[in-house]
């Protein structure tokens, strides 16, 4: 029996005598990068950061290696060691010494992030400093708002909290604030509440869109921001809903957001390219707790090779359109990409 296969006809060289071989720039490592379109460099990273009370105090998180909580004398240290890396911005995530049900210490301006901006701005550090702007750390409930007499969070009065908090975090020195909290109506009443107070040139970058992930485990025992009851799948988005998400990016565009941020990342590949494709706007990702414990753990037991696993995860990133890249890896990136050079 003949088998007849249907082989399309190869375009063919001048000559006519070689056909079309895309692995001639495949052949060593300096033509792969001369003709790689896609690069990752520091400046598009950002690093969180969290901040715990007391001082010279440094406690490491068992689920994400290498993360610890920092005070903040040593989280302005952690800053400047960033910034000499070439990492574009920080973002802090703090653990008060004290919770109640308003999550009054996220506006204190006192408060122990505001700590570590004014820390940052007194080193004139050439990082950006984001502030995570949401009150889960904060409330005894771990919840992102206010709650209402039925135990769900009340929409209006996490509004004018949210507001309070973002105006602390500016005045304290935040380049850039980033409501988390998925309330309707946040990036709104943020904005409004910066102009007033006159920080109008603080930027806004929106948690447009995040999913209620099971991703997030390991955040929650380095924030310590677990719900004491229920979950957040009230407020925060089904993971199912890619059409959702896309509305809640337009609505947190008409509401004045400067930047957009799909959160978690790898999971939202797609998303990312539809916000790219929609929104003029920058585009952010976040590459979670969950997401670096895996690389993490898999490269310890010699599962895979953390450092190309890691790279290669972030690239993807980067080539489904996002331009800034939260990740828990961002000085290890930056530490690989200056030995590639």
């Amino acid at each position: 029996m003949t088998l007849e296969l249907d082989i399309p006809t190869l375009p063919r060289n001048k000559v006519g005598a070689q056909p079309v071989r895309p692995r001639r720039l495949r052949r060593t490592a300096a033509l792969r990068a001369l003709v790689r379109e896609t690069r990752l460099h520091p400046a598009m990273l950002v690093a969180p950061l969290f901040v715990r009370p007391g001082t010279n105090a440094r406690d490491p998180i068992a689920s994400m290696p290498g993360v610890d909580r920092l005070s903040a004398d040593l989280a302005a240290e952690e800053a400047a060691r960033l910034a000499a890396l070439g990492i574009g911005g920080v973002i802090l995530f703090g653990l008060p010494s004290a919770k109640d049900a308003l999550g009054t210490q996220a506006s204190a301006d006192d408060g122990i992030v505001q700590d570590v901006f004014r820390r940052i701005r007194a080193l004139e550090l050439p990082i950006v400093a984001i502030a995570d702007t949401c009150l889960c750390e904060y409330t005894d409930h771990g919840h992102c708002g206010p709650l209402a007499a039925d135990g769900s969070v009340d929409n209006e009065a996490a509004l004018g909290r949210l507001a309070e908090v973002a105006v602390s975090q500016a005045r304290a020195g935040a380049d850039i604030v980033a409501p988390s909290a998925m309330i309707d109506g946040q990036v709104a009443a943020i904005r409004a509440a910066l102009d007033t107070e006159g920080f109008g040139q603080t930027a806004i970058m929106a948690y447009a869109a995040k999913h209620a992930s099971a991703f997030y485990g390991p955040f929650r025992e380095a924030a310590d921001s677990a719900p004491a009851f229920g979950d957040r799948r009230g407020y925060q988005m089904d993971p199912a809903n890619g059409r959702e998400a896309l509305r809640e990016m337009a609505l947190d565009v008409a509401e004045g957001a400067d930047m957009l941020l799909i959160k978690p990342a790898l999971p939202g590949l797609d998303l990312i390219a539809a916000a790219r494709a929609r929104f003029d706007l920058p585009v952010a990702a976040y590459q979670v707790s969950g997401e670096y414990a895996m690389l993490e753990s898999a490269a310890e037991r010699g599962w895979l090779d953390g450092r190309r696993a890691t790279l290669e995860s972030v690239t993807a990133i980067v080539r489904a359109g996002a331009q800034i890249v939260i990740t828990y890896a961002a000085a290890d990136i930056a530490t690989w990409l200056r030995e590639e050079r």
